[in-house]
């Protein structure tokens, strides 16, 4: 074969090499554009099918990898408030702390927060828990040396809201911690505001000494970093779990989607999201829509599975649930009802009453529930709160129920509201949470004396923080955390809360402001499509809802 038929023999080869190539890379174009056509007729089909435009939080999108190398992973942990020891003779003796020095008889007017007082942006690193100070200064510019001031604070992005806890070293300083998880880097305000200064919220007529002045709105940029949070498991409430033990939370509502054009229906309600759209782990469990929020839930030290009206009724059947508080449990117990339930046909129930309530799709199922409301002795009265249990009619009242040879499973208490305008002061308050304690310390024992009576899982509620025009009432938010403290205490001191604790405070707090979500002393009013009290047509009431949602995890997680 001569030289010139091999080179052209290679170049034949060569030819039907590159031939074959682009055959190949015309293939994999055909393939990948009947590909991506199947994907947008598929977008299409779904958007013909979607009447709101949904938006899902960026918190449920996988994130971008950093635009350079990152360190190891950090493992932190989440804030936490500790419980206070001796709660009640700490806040007492504070608050009958004498003068007689310029720095203790002066009145904050001023603020000082040195790490955040700066002019350029504040930017911390998520995931990570930062603790800061604020010293009191008075109308001179010198520090304080006594504490007794309440402020108000609040974290708040396009998808978070938290009260950061803050306290008072009663030396004139205070220092709060803040911490936003991974998932939620962006942008934030940080809002202090002065409420009461020098414990003059605790007076039986707080409104005139109120200050109410927001002394920071501090814009802060939260960025990601290498620290990384334990994931939140769903709470439990069965006996030995640690969930519910916890006396003072440290939560946030989170939103994970959102409908930009949803409106109040006719019907009062606000029925945003489609059934579909699940709530994010490890944030809850369930259908997100449920709590017609929004987007909106709540977590704390775990998070909460949100209850279909079939696993509701499967852990309440043949169960007595037992309530004895303010009325913000008859909000809470009708929206049980009508949102949880499906008893709809429940327009309202009265501050006292006992009933069996049945399962409207399986008739063999009932619940029997009970609330006792505490205000007064007489139910069409108000403002005595715990001195109520000095009438002995109304003590009889109580008694009659526990006895017999069967008690509650679950009860649930709860004291504030009246007892804000009642007593005069927290001295006489704690002479009458030791005085309820006793009483109910007597009933429990007297439960255990029965024989065949299996003794009550106990949960303390704590009470709302009251919102807008009522901030500075005689139920202002500094009384009422300081009158939960010392309920919760004498009744833990006599191993009466044997369930756990559910923190509404804590709950409510990002949501007091205004009233938007209140009518300044309830947060779960039967939705309605009227004017509100902030002008506006409807109101919301998804902080009630999931606080149904809270009670259902406290006594059916066991």
């Amino acid at each position: 074969m001569s030289s010139e038929e091999k080179g052209g023999g290679a170049t034949v080869l060569r030819w039907s090499l590159l031939k074959l190539l682009v055959s190949a890379l015309a293939a994999a174009l055909f393939f990948w554009a009947i590909d991506a056509l199947c994907i947008t007729a598929n977008a299409s089909t779904a958007s013909t099918f979607s009447f709101v435009a949904i938006t899902i939080s960026s918190a449920d999108k996988p994130s971008l990898p950093p635009s350079k190398p990152a360190d190891a992973p950090k493992l932190s942990s989440w804030i936490s408030v500790p419980a206070a020891p001796s709660f009640t003779s700490t806040l007492v003796s504070r608050w009958l702390a004498p003068g007689g020095q310029p720095c203790r008889d002066s009145r904050t007017t001023d603020i000082a927060v040195p790490e955040l007082d700066q002019e350029r942006i504040v930017e911390l690193p998520c995931g990570e828990s930062h603790e800061f100070v604020i010293s009191a200064l008075d109308d001179g510019g010198r520090p304080r040396c006594l504490g007794g001031d309440y402020f108000e604070t609040d974290l708040s992005g396009s998808s978070w809201k938290s009260r950061p806890p803050m306290v008072d070293h009663g030396n004139g300083s205070y220092s709060f911690k803040l911490q936003v998880h991974p998932d939620f880097v962006g942008e934030y305000n940080l809002s202090i505001v002065l409420l009461f200064r020098s414990f003059e919220g605790l007076k039986l007529s707080p409104e005139r000494f109120k200050f109410r002045r927001e002394m920071r709105r501090i814009p802060i940029r939260f960025y990601r970093s290498n620290a990384l949070l334990p994931p939140l498991h769903i709470c439990r409430g069965g006996t030995g779990s640690a969930d519910f033990s916890k006396e003072v939370w440290s939560g946030r509502w989170t939103r994970h989607a959102k409908n930009d054009t949803c409106t109040v229906d006719d019907e009062g309600r606000y029925r945003c999201l489609g059934p579909s759209i699940l709530c994010p782990k490890p944030w809850c469990d369930g259908q997100l829509s449920a709590l017609e929020s929004n987007g909106w839930v709540y977590s704390a030290h775990c998070s909460f599975r949100i209850f279909t009206q079939d696993l509701a009724w499967k852990c309440l059947k043949n169960k007595w649930l037992f309530f004895w508080g303010d009325s913000n449990h008859v909000d809470t117990i009708r929206n049980m009802l009508n949102f949880v339930l499906g008893r709809g046909d429940i327009e309202s129930v009265p501050r006292r009453f006992d009933m069996n309530f049945t399962n409207p799709d399986n008739d063999s199922e009932t619940v029997r529930i009970t609330n006792i409301f505490n205000g007064h002795w007489n139910v069409s009265s108000n403002y005595l709160g715990l001195q109520s249990l000095r009438n002995e009619g109304f003590r009889g009242l109580v008694l009659d129920f526990l006895r017999g040879s069967r008690a509650p499973d679950v009860m649930v208490f709860n004291s504030g509201l009246h007892d804000g305008i009642y007593w005069r002061s927290i001295r006489a308050f704690a002479e009458g949470a030791e005085y309820a304690a006793k009483f109910w310390e007597q009933v429990m024992r007297d439960v255990k004396h029965e024989g065949n009576a299996a003794v009550p899982r106990i949960f303390y509620r704590t009470t709302i923080a009251t919102g807008g025009y009522a901030r500075d009432l005689a139920f202002n938010p500094s009384k009422m955390e300081a009158f939960n403290g010392i309920f919760l205490e004498k009744l833990k001191e006599k191993g009466l809360i044997t369930g756990g604790v559910i923190d509404e405070f804590d709950m409510t707090f990002p949501w007091h402001y205004d009233n938007r979500c209140n009518d300044g002393v309830h947060y779960g009013r039967k939705p309605a499509k009227t004017q509100w009290r902030d002008g506006e047509v409807g109101h919301q009431y998804f902080v009630d809802l999931m606080l149904v949602h809270v009670l259902l995890n406290a006594i059916c997680n066991e």
